[in-house]
């Protein structure tokens, strides 16, 4: 890889923590490997962007297909402890935070400005929920000619079929899958 950069996509309280009205449930068992890829990064100096859903408090930004359960159960409210990163993966100086109203990491941010202005050639995605900001997030680095990489087994969804259905579609359209393992060799 010439100038990857890595995406940590939704790991906040409110989709990890159990009790959380939104928890992913495989979203507890990719956090060491999603830390183990965030490590890797970190000891070569290489750009880690924390993307969050983030929403105002009285949901205007909210999508359609969301508003009814986000009106009877907010979530990812701006400054709610449920929209914070989870302690084991917290954001350091020097990383970026994309905040996102969306699925898509790249919808209404400033993620593609930032990824062209620091010159990355490749992305690398963890995280979760595997069909829905994943998924969308990936499709959109296709249409925005960035190479991707899918960490496997640091990103998921509500069930290991749901993920792997997922993860069958992305490998279909040229999205590279890889392991924790193979990816982390891949860094040099």
């Amino acid at each position: 890889m010439e100038h990857p950069a890595l995406l940590i996509i939704d790991m906040q309280n409110d989709f990890v923590r159990e009790g959380a009205l939104l928890r992913v449930a495989q979203a507890k068992s990719v956090i060491p490997k999603i830390r183990e890829v965030l490590e890797a990064f970190r000891a070569k100096n290489l750009p880690v962007f924390h993307v969050m859903r983030i929403h105002r408090s009285d949901g205007s930004d909210v999508e359609i297909t969301r508003k009814d359960i986000f009106n009877r159960h907010p979530f990812a409210v701006a400054g709610s402890p449920g929209a914070r990163e989870i302690d084991e993966l917290k954001s350091l100086p020097g990383e970026y935070v994309i905040e996102k109203t969306r699925m898509s990491a790249f919808t209404g941010t400033e993620l593609d400005l930032m990824l062209r202005t620091l010159g990355v050639t490749e992305l690398v995605v963890t995280g979760v929920q595997t069909p829905n900001c994943i998924r969308t997030t990936v499709f959109d680095a296709i249409a925005y000619n960035y190479p991707v990489i899918l960490v496997d087994d640091a990103t998921g969804a509500q069930s290991e079929e749901i993920h792997r259905a997922n993860v069958r579609d992305m490998a279909n359209i040229g999205i590279r899958i890889m392991d924790t393992r193979t990816l982390i060799g891949t860094l040099g």
